[in-house]
């Protein structure tokens, strides 16, 4: 035996390929739009986090060339030693500002903000507590910290509760998604802080999928909530909304200087490139200067959220620009992806490990760039093999 052995024991993509049931790593080869073309073909791009359609924004594309003909094309070193730029110290402050907090940390990726946020955080005897449809890296980070992970049923705050009275008077930290990114709900925030308060817990919330969408500036399910001042961490990313790569951490001054020194994800690793700090910060300027955008997106959300329903589809409990179609099993959700790309419609579909056997699902989500007339034309899809697959 090696090592080595379970890599030619996994058959499972092989297989799938082998059916022409393989949905990932598609080829794309343009703009990440509201159409795009994919493996050669033109196709209308319904499973994007461009949630405000910056990535092609001219401006956006402007700031990135022009601080890579200032500052070239990466910084060669991490943000510890020799790895920070000014503009990362004005991006920082960019984001403190529209998160309500006193300071911000950029890290190189969302993934890493979350792994290196709680790692640091949580140490020996502490616990960390996460709702059971956290992101990966949310999980990931609880791993690798040393202190113990205790999980609760997804929005479910008398099993949160639950969980809090077990340890009761010991060191915790909540964590949990702004908005979560399959099932598209909105975490209960005011409950969770509520709780939090009572039983002498932290909490973090995780924007990734919230950041440009919730909130009267987009900050996030914090602002949208009311809840900035008492949530400990707001972690956000740079690829969804805004339009680039990499993550953050804002918090106090206190906590920041803190995750300087101890966040092994930030200081062992390379810092943010110019090109996607510039990128960030001018997506941020267009979010502030075109609030339009915001609303645009709602506007497409509550659309297609009204005509799926209509159609008969289950969408769960999403009231948020990710719009899950459930469809229950693997092979239904790979057939519904199937045909749905021969009519030129790009969707995602989940299956398991990301959610329960039993309950796949198809991934939507809309941009605040979707015309009326795109919207319909999927929805004429949908409808159409909704039917042939008589899942409507």
């Amino acid at each position: 035996m090696s090592i080595l052995d379970k890599c030619s024991q996994f058959q499972d993509a092989k297989r799938a390929i082998a059916m022409g049931y393989y949905p990932y790593f598609r080829e794309i080869s343009s703009e990440q739009d509201t159409e795009v073309i994919c493996n050669g073909q033109k196709m209308l791009m319904m499973g994007s986090n461009s949630y405000l359609g910056l990535t092609t924004h001219p401006r956006v594309k402007e700031a990135s060339i022009k601080a890579i003909e200032k500052y070239g094309s990466g910084c060669a070193g991490s943000r510890f030693l020799n790895g920070t730029l000014d503009i990362h110290i004005e991006l920082e402050a960019a984001l403190a500002k529209l998160c309500g907090k006193e300071s911000a940390l950029a890290y190189p990726t969302g993934y890493q903000s979350n792994v290196g946020c709680i790692s640091a955080i949580v140490g020996k005897h502490e616990y960390v507590i996460t709702d059971k449809y956290d992101h990966a890296s949310i999980i990931d980070g609880c791993k690798l910290s040393e202190g113990t992970m205790l999980r609760y049923n997804h929005n479910d705050m008398n099993d949160l509760e639950r969980v809090l009275q077990k340890i009761e008077g010991k060191n915790s930290m909540i964590v949990v998604d702004g908005i979560f990114s399959m099932e598209g709900d909105i975490a209960k925030l005011p409950e969770i802080c509520d709780l939090a308060e009572r039983y002498g817990s932290t909490v973090m919330v995780d924007e990734a999928h919230s950041l440009g969408v919730l909130g009267k500036t987009g900050a996030g399910a914090a602002e949208h909530f009311g809840l900035v001042d008492k949530t400990a961490f707001i972690m956000g990313t740079f690829s969804k909304s805004l339009a680039s790569v990499g993550g953050f951490i804002a918090a106090d001054e206190e906590l920041i200087h803190y995750l300087k020194h101890k966040s092994r994800a930030l200081i062992f690793s390379a810092s943010l490139p110019p090109a996607s700090t510039a990128s960030v910060l001018e997506a941020l300027k267009i979010m502030e200067e075109e609030p339009e955008r915001i609303a645009k997106l709602w506007e497409n959300t509550h659309y297609m959220l009204q005509e799926f329903n209509a159609m008969g589809y289950n969408t769960g409990d999403s009231n948020t620009p990710v719009i899950p179609l459930h469809v229950g099993s693997m092979m239904v959700a790979f057939a519904m992806w199937k045909r749905l790309g021969e009519e030129g419609v790009f969707i995602n579909p989940v299956i398991p490990p990301a959610v329960p056997p039993s309950q796949c699902l198809i991934r939507t989500s809309f941009m605040a760039t979707h015309t009326r007339e795109q919207l319909d034309f999927a929805l004429d899809k949908f409808r159409m093999i909704g039917k042939e697959l008589k899942l409507i």
